[in-house]
């Protein structure tokens, strides 16, 4: 087995590293509303494209630089490494792209494709509803055919950055007669369409990037419907394991985040004794540490994966699963280190790490939750991973 990377991965690694030492900005502002990171962070993703560093996994025939998924995994990890900001546009890069390119006619690539990479056009998920999240496939709302359009009505929910996207991919009940999963459709969307209204939903760090989306009456069309009628669910199934896929930059933010817990340890007390010694937390501390290289590993054999067929496959479940669940118990072990000083956030000067902590932990309470449940994902891993029979 070897776990080394070849002469030329390592020539990729050092040209990205040898551009960021160039571009990274110095200091990333702290900006004093939502339009004003989305502002920088879009000017930060045109500076990357510029240097042609933005959809690297994309063929270079649609504006990528076609690298091989080691070298797409390894600029993840130094993207990471380095913290430079996420682009503003990953849904568009990360999930709209592959898709379009796995399922779009040749029209919406052309017409699409090349604005994502720029962060000309930002796009937003419309997925989850109300009550089919988890469940996605009892979605309601739906897609009705009129002429040479569709007529769409329902409601979405946890849509990211909604209130600034240009463009939404849309899942939407096109058969009410057919069994779940086989009556769903893929479809573009225009977010300036008649008949939108979005509506932020405040979180518990305080941001709003997260939206109620109500679609009544919406018109698109019919040349907006991606990879043919009913075959949204099927479509849908290439978006959502690139959504889940490897974790490079969970990997190393838990990484930068380990290091931070421990050297939190070395200098706090818990109940007189120093939290790097005490016998309960120095145990959680040793777990952290050991889930971490588990998420390593574990990172390393869905690349083996695509390696092997191309595209992730149910496996990329256990991956997702797994860096949730440790992400929480990392962040609560923090917590109990900080005690009543958890609870101090950004602005409070007597806030430990600028209030860094208490944000992350409330932040990845959601882990659990977004890009498919634990419960979800649980689900995948017994019946197309260890081929259990389907619960009734």
């Amino acid at each position: 087995m070897d776990l080394s990377f070849s002469p030329a991965e390592e020539a990729f690694r050092a040209e990205l590293d040898a551009w960021l030492g160039d571009n990274l900005p110095r200091e990333i502002p702290e900006p004093d509303t939502l339009a004003d990171e989305v502002a920088f962070l879009i000017k930060w993703q045109r500076q990357l494209a510029a240097g042609r560093w933005v959809g690297v996994h994309w063929p270079t025939e649609y504006g990528g630089r076609g690298v091989s998924v080691i070298e797409n995994y390894i600029f993840q990890e130094e993207m990471a490494r380095t913290q430079a900001p996420e682009i503003i546009g990953r849904i568009g890069v990360n999930l709209v792209g592959p898709t379009l390119i796995g399922h779009g006619t040749d029209t919406q690539k052309r017409r699409y494709l090349a604005k994502i990479l720029t962060a000309e056009e930002i796009w937003c998920q419309l997925f989850s509803e109300p009550n089919a999240g988890s469940d996605l496939t009892a979605l309601r709302c739906r897609a009705e055919r009129d002429g040479d359009e569709f007529v769409i009505n329902g409601q979405k929910v946890w849509t990211s950055y909604a209130q600034f996207a240009h463009w939404g991919i849309l899942l939407a009940r096109t058969d009410a007669a057919a069994p779940k999963a086989k009556g769903i459709s893929f479809f573009i969307v225009d977010m300036r369409s008649p008949g939108i209204a979005i509506r932020p939903l405040r979180q518990m760090t305080g941001s709003e990037e997260f939206n109620e989306v109500f679609l009544e009456n919406v018109r698109i069309p019919a040349t907006n419907l991606v990879g043919g009628l009913n075959r949204g669910w099927e479509i849908a199934q290439t978006t959502l394991a690139h959504e889940r896929g490897t974790s490079a930059r969970q990997l190393v933010v838990h990484r930068i985040l380990l290091d931070e817990l421990i050297a939190l340890a070395r200098r706090r007390t818990v109940e007189g004794t120093p939290a790097a010694t005490h016998p309960i937390l120095r145990q959680r501390l040793a777990q952290s540490v050991i889930e971490v290289e588990l998420l390593k590993l574990q990172n390393w054999r869905t690349l083996t994966q695509l390696l092997r067929h191309g595209k992730p496959g149910p496996e990329s479940s256990l991956v997702k699963l797994f860096w949730s669940e440790m992400s929480q118990r990392l962040h609560d072990t923090a917590m109990e280190i900080l005690g009543v000083d958890g609870q101090l956030m950004h602005g409070d000067a007597r806030a430990v790490a600028h209030g860094r902590w208490p944000r992350s932990y409330l932040y990845y309470r959601a882990g659990t939750i977004f890009a498919g449940t634990s419960e979800i994902q649980r689900n995948i891993i017994a019946e197309r991973v260890l081929g259990l029979p389907r619960s009734r």
